[in-house]
């Protein structure tokens, strides 16, 4: 079983926001498949199902992603355990974990992937290393960088919109990254 995490924060107000970028992907993918969501209060998460893939958005808001990735994979027990507790050390999760989200150091436009790296800043992401014990997961990183001004803060950039032209190019981008994760 596959768990593909894409991450954002929920509501209209933050829809196509560059910080949801996580979240329209996995959209995307959900809708290419014709799946639906279904909310699952207990996970604190929406879920769709492709055959042995499971296709989440956690609730959760991005800085606290980490909740509803462990309550996931807690419930599907894909978690390694030792006498129930998380083992120590760096965990793979690499097989089972993706991870897609938002990364201001990448140019639009563009993706990474990248396993076991750390989180460069990215709140979401460090959530989810520090409730899962491990970095050793797979992350699909999209590239947001753009011509943001010198004295705009990152966080009201990445809450910024969309362009129409970005929306398109994103459109295109999402095609190249769906093509090969279900």
């Amino acid at each position: 079983m596959k768990i593909i995490v894409g991450l954002g924060n929920p509501g209209e107000k933050y829809s196509k926001t560059r910080h949801n970028a996580g979240f329209m992907l996995i959209d995307f993918i959900a809708e290419n498949h014709n799946l639906t969501w279904h909310e699952d209060k207990k996970l604190n998460a929406h879920t769709a199902k492709y055959d042995d893939t499971i296709l989440v958005k956690p609730m959760t808001y991005v800085n606290n992603s980490g909740q509803a990735v462990q309550a996931i994979l807690s419930y599907y027990k894909l978690l390694p355990k030792k006498l129930g507790i998380f083992k120590s050390g760096n965990s793979d999760l690499s097989d089972v974990l993706t991870v897609i989200h938002d990364d201001l150091d990448i140019e639009f436009g563009k993706f990474k992937t990248s396993i076991d790296s750390r989180s460069a800043g990215h709140n979401g992401v460090q959530s989810i290393i520090n409730h899962l014990k491990t970095k050793n997961f797979k992350r699909i990183r999209i590239g947001i960088k753009d011509n943001k001004p010198e004295q705009m803060p990152a966080v009201k950039y990445v809450l910024g919109r969309f362009t129409k032209d970005d929306l398109e190019k994103v459109k295109s981008l999402f095609e190249k990254i769906s093509y090969n994760i279900i």
